[in-house]
């Protein structure tokens, strides 16, 4: 299916035993044995109806939201309920267990889910680690009986908010969160032996910077100032770095104490100048296969990523590097003038334009990341 412009693509995935234990009093939910016994002391399933709680909050963006799920009470029931089409990309036998989530985790992910929403507690988060890692930022609606990890919102009308926000563009802040889990059979004998499992790419509500009393100007240029350092902090040493053009970027340069063309592009490697101005073909000359990243800035109030005043980034270079090697430095004041609209790709490729679009991370102070989406228009 060809993928409509500027739409947020959401994978929706239920565990929908999750909680289950909790008000029967066997104090979680995990393994097959629990789930019967819960079942037979009259416990009654709420995942799947906290699931459609949340989606109700973006039961109104069809023409901004594609929503992914998996079938039955593993995500396809609470889109229904919600109001909201989605395609199934597959389905469990019934009833599921922890190796259908991992399964269905990994299909939403290869099928273009930018975001997994889902419902569960501890288990299906340790789930999540195993199955997704920090391939892609993951939200929880809070459906379980343990609740020790950091990638829960507060309720499931929290999740949607959040959801929401996405959707329209707000700024939205990306964590690492912990995943931590405890053993079951010791919680019920009043033992908590909670562990660190791992972490997932979380988003959080941004908080736009607070300017009272102060001049803009003078702020944003602190923040610059923090990106870059973070920036300088993090710079492996043997990779060629493609500093891009923008007064952003040039901070980096500053900070390095290295020249730098301000509209055109630098390559650095170990924090010294390699190659200076450089077009397309001498970029794919210098680095050949070796590790290699580009820093770019974006258009302030008009918001392009790629194809204005970059052209050096050709979609050679840009297939060269892949995704996970741009690194987008904007602060919130920048991505504020943009007024929710997204980042603009128009590399003069159409398909790599189309696999540009998405939620990418955008760095916007010191070890300060947020999600935002990219797209081929600013519609």
């Amino acid at each position: 299916m060809t993928q409509a412009r500027n739409v947020l693509v959401v994978g929706v995935l239920v565990n929908p035993f999750a909680g289950i234990g909790g008000a029967v009093g066997l104090k979680g939910s995990d393994g097959e044995a629990t789930r019967e016994e819960a079942l037979r002391r009259g416990a009654t399933p709420m995942a799947v109806a906290r699931m459609t709680r949340a989606l109700q909050a973006v039961a109104g963006d069809a023409g901004h939201l594609r929503v992914l799920t998996w079938g039955g009470d593993m995500g396809e029931h609470s889109c229904r309920a919600a109001g909201l089409e989605a395609e199934v990309i597959g389905a469990s036998p019934s009833p599921s267990d922890a190796a259908h989530s991992r399964e269905a985790a990994r299909a939403l992910l290869d099928a273009g889910a930018q975001l997994l929403l889902f419902a569960g507690g501890d288990g299906t988060a340790r789930d999540l680690v195993d199955a997704v890692g920090d391939g892609i930022p993951v939200l929880g609606v809070p459906a379980g009986c343990k609740m020790h990890s950091a990638v829960y919102a507060i309720n499931p009308d929290a999740a949607g908010r959040l959801l929401a926000d996405l959707v329209h563009g707000g700024l939205v802040a990306l964590h690492d969160a912990e995943v931590r889990d405890i053993d079951e059979d010791a919680f019920r004998h009043g033992e908590v032996r909670a562990r660190h499992y791992g972490e997932l790419k979380v988003p959080a509500e941004g908080r736009y910077l607070q300017q009272v009393k102060c001049g803009g100007r003078e702020v944003e240029d602190l923040v610059v100032t923090e990106i870059a350092a973070s920036v300088i902090d993090n710079l492996e040493p043997g990779t060629w770095y493609l500093v891009g053009s923008g007064s952003t970027v040039a901070t980096v340069m500053e900070l390095l104490g290295l020249p730098n063309t301000l509209l055109g592009v630098d390559i650095i490697r170990d924090q010294e100048v390699v190659a200076a101005d450089v077009g397309a073909e001498q970029i794919l000359d210098i680095i050949g296969d070796q590790p290699a990243r580009a820093l770019l800035t974006v258009i302030g109030g008009q918001g392009h990523l790629f194809g204005r005043g970059n052209q050096q980034f050709s979609p050679a270079v840009i297939r060269r590097l892949g995704k996970a090697n741009i690194q987008i430095l904007a602060s919130r004041t920048k991505l504020g003038t943009l007024q929710g609209r997204p980042l603009v790709v128009d590399t003069g490729d159409p398909e790599l334009d189309r696999a540009l679009c998405g939620l990418w991370p955008i760095t916007s102070g010191y070890e300060d990341t947020l999600l935002y989406r990219v797209a081929t228009d600013a519609g």
